[in-house]
């Protein structure tokens, strides 16, 4: 006689490994069947440029599929309530910090920066443009109700939210496409990582474009009110009375 288990929460996140050659290009349907676990990583191995575009265009904007692709291997994920919560947080807190200190910034939400000149393609949680000329061609192609990525600069800020373990080279795209400086969430903690020279990124105290630690950064995202807009007013008087009394 067999007894069902239930899997462990560790059991269900473990990644779905499809190795190649891959014959073709899964459906939205297969895509959707295969992700049905959140934040369980499902990676095609071996796969090329074809592929990755093939799949990516398959995905509808509202799909809530992330899709990440660093030159060989693929990764496709479906994002869960508690990576949400915390990249949205993590999106308001830049805003609170940004307009606190008079900083100007454009986000870029959840666009796919498909880059066919690196054969590399990533889906930052979310991401920043900071540098005036980033920001003054960014107002160019929108003006221009431009829908090409290729028309806009790659970001200077990107926020990343790790629930399970990435099984694709992340940092490596990221390096790839010269951003700056990563925020991480990863089991509870937040990173921030610059470039450095060498193309690899290296955890630094503080942000590059905003003035911010990155343990202040884990406090407000962990703590105050569940309900969001509870939490944007606590989180932008916490700012305000640790920058009275000289903290950052």
């Amino acid at each position: 006689m067999t007894t069902a288990t239930t899997p462990t929460a560790s059991e269900a996140l473990a990644p779905l490994e499809i190795p190649g050659p891959v014959a073709r290009v899964p459906s939205l349907e297969e895509l959707y069947r295969l992700t049905e676990v959140p934040e369980r990583r499902v990676v095609f191995r071996g796969v090329g440029w074809d592929f990755y575009e093939g799949l990516v265009d398959t995905i509808p904007a509202a799909g809530n599929l992330h899709v990440d692709y660093d030159g060989r291997d693929l990764e496709v994920m479906a994002k869960g309530r508690k990576h949400e919560r915390i990249s949205r947080r993590l999106d308001l807190l830049v805003g609170i910090v940004a307009d606190e200190w008079d900083i100007r910034y454009t986000g870029l939400d959840e666009t796919t920066w498909k880059r066919p000149g690196i054969s590399r393609g990533l889906e930052a949680d979310r991401a920043y443009y900071f540098l005036p000329e980033k920001l003054a061609q960014d107002a160019a192609a929108s003006e221009a109700d431009s829908d090409d990525v290729g028309d806009y600069p790659d970001p200077d800020l990107a926020v990343e939210v790790d629930i399970s373990r990435p099984q694709v080279d992340r940092a490596a795209i990221y390096a790839a496409l010269r951003v700056a400086e990563v925020w991480r969430f990863e089991e509870g903690r937040i990173a921030i990582e610059r470039l450095t020279a060498e193309g690899t990124y290296a955890a630094v105290e503080s942000s590059g474009f905003l003035p911010v630690r990155a343990d202040a950064i884990q406090a407000l995202i962990l703590g105050g009110p569940e309900v969001e807009s509870d939490w944007a007013r606590w989180a932008r008087a916490e700012i305000r009375r640790k920058r009275a009394a000289g903290g950052g």
